[in-house]
């Protein structure tokens, strides 16, 4: 059965619950915890409510470990050949590094990323082609636009790309829409375009439209002449019965709640107790005509008791067992780094000092992250050398292509700093103390240096030790200038 046909609904019926985790997860990455919890908990409007923002912290963790060194991109062949020129060209045009590290963030609070490969111009024909010439491009898509279809024997294998973008027909008030439907083939594209009513809503935002019927004057069929879908699915990470990545936070977010909860109830303690009442001896405040002290203790915060010679002013406070909160907010934000795989050290929290351990040690004691990495990093070998293979085919079959197809080989960086000084005694160790770079490449990496301003540098290094040469020389010439 078509997703998409007259009397049907969009979005479909077995990606909604999808949908809604996106849209969930996105609100706990950007900070928005109580628009998230007050709905599913019904919080009262009034009540003290503080966040704190660990699932933007888990996420971003991954992103940068994952992406914040840039791996590279190898065609297995020299430097200077035309398929190695071929794959920094789509590296470099496409801006493909800050993209990842996009695709990595979005990937661990959703648990899907999509890539989609098209020959085209960026701005469509609104820039002279001299500026914007057809060429490779690769876009990140936006996941609740975009619905897979399995092989049958395969629910971890996607066949089929649907991208379906709902548009509202100006002038219509929000009650007449098309649906734009893109969709991937092996060996080519099918465009349909659909008539839809909303359905259900949500406030002011749509939520659910039925569709109408199809516009079929719309619909056309492109050619692509490569034998992949032009869309790549990298999922966070997956099980091996079902295409959809699993993300980072939902199975976090009874304890963010927690987190949350403590933080409040902390803060109504503190904020009840930051003007306390006061408790004077009775007969102390102005009396009426009746005899009757004149105080409210809502509004002047003071009360008398009965006794004047048993009490002695003092606040009306209470400690509300605050040293017991604290430590159970320890206890669970530890619990919950713990669960997301994220050492003490990757936060610079707790015991975490790094001073006098070596680069091994400390990437020992980040073993459960670089764990939790590397499980991402595979997803992402596989889908970015499939994305490689379907630009370089898509190339070819522009006739725009002067190289032979290749798989690339990437290598990721386990995004830890790297200790120098061990990092030379080992090399010092394996090479019998041979240098193992140039001085040229050596003040270059050390110092930032371009080539040229290394080649001044060496020249003044050259001078200084002819100076020194010529000096001692003079020295040995002349034994006299040894008595002094």
């Amino acid at each position: 059965m078509p997703l998409f046909e007259k009397g049907g609904y969009y979005p479909p019926q077995g990606h909604r619950e999808r949908i809604e985790r996106y849209k969930e997860n996105k609100q706990l990455f950007l900070g928005d915890h109580y628009d998230v919890f007050q709905r599913l908990q019904n919080i009262p409007s009034e009540s003290v409510y503080i966040s704190s923002n660990m699932a933007g912290l888990i996420c971003k963790k991954s992103a940068d470990f994952l992406f914040g060194e840039s791996p590279t991109f190898s065609a297995g062949k020299e430097d200077d050949s035309e398929e190695q020129k071929a794959i920094d060209r789509i590296v470099e045009e496409n801006d493909l590094r800050m993209k990842l590290q996009q695709s990595a963030t979005g990937n661990a609070f959703r648990g899907d990323s999509f890539l989609k490969i098209r020959w085209g111009q960026k701005w469509g024909g609104k820039v002279p082609k001299k500026f914007d010439p057809f060429r490779t491009i690769i876009e990140p898509q936006n996941p609740k636009f975009v619905f897979p279809e399995t092989s049958f024997g395969d629910a971890t294998e996607i066949e089929i790309y649907h991208i379906a973008y709902p548009v509202a027909i100006e002038g219509s008030g929000d009650q007449e829409w098309y649906l734009n439907v893109e969709s991937h083939y092996p060996n080519e594209i099918v465009y349909s375009k659909f008539e839809m009513t909303p359905f259900m809503t949500s406030g002011m935002e749509v939520t659910e439209w039925k569709i109408e019927k199809e516009i079929t004057s719309q619909r056309k069929t492109v050619e692509t002449g490569v034998p992949f879908p032009l869309v790549v699915h990298i999922p966070n990470y997956a099980t091996d019965d079902d295409w959809q990545g699993i993300d980072d936070i939902s199975e976090h977010k009874p304890m963010f709640d927690e987190i949350n909860n403590r933080l409040s109830r902390i803060a109504e303690i503190l904020d009840k107790h930051a003007d306390p009442s006061l408790a004077v001896p009775a007969g102390v405040l102005g009396e009426d005509e009746h005899g009757n002290p004149m105080f409210a203790v809502g509004r002047d915060k003071v009360f008398e008791i009965m006794g004047k010679d048993d009490i002695v002013p003092q606040y009306i406070t209470w400690d509300g067992q605050l040293q017991s909160a604290f430590e159970e907010l320890d206890r669970v934000t530890e619990m919950l780094l713990v669960n997301a795989e994220i050492p003490a050290l990757a936060l610079g929290k707790g015991d975490s000092g790094t001073s006098g351990s070596s680069g091994l040690a400390i990437k020992f004691r980040m073993n459960s992250l670089l764990a939790k990495i590397n499980r991402k990093r595979q997803f992402y070998d596989k889908g970015l050398k499939k994305m490689f293979l379907i630009a370089q085919m898509l190339e070819h079959e522009q006739g725009n292509a002067n190289y032979d197809i290749v798989e690339p080989i990437i290598h990721f960086k386990d995004g830890l700093p790297q200790d120098d000084a061990e990092l030379a005694n080992i090399m010092n160790v394996r090479t019998g103390g041979k240098p193992t770079v140039s001085q040229k490449t050596a003040l270059m990496k050390m110092d930032g240096l371009t080539e040229e301003q290394a080649d001044r540098e060496l020249e003044k290094m050259e001078q200084d030790a002819k100076k020194e040469e010529d000096r001692n020389k003079e020295l040995f010439a002349d034994p006299s200038a040894f008595q002094e």
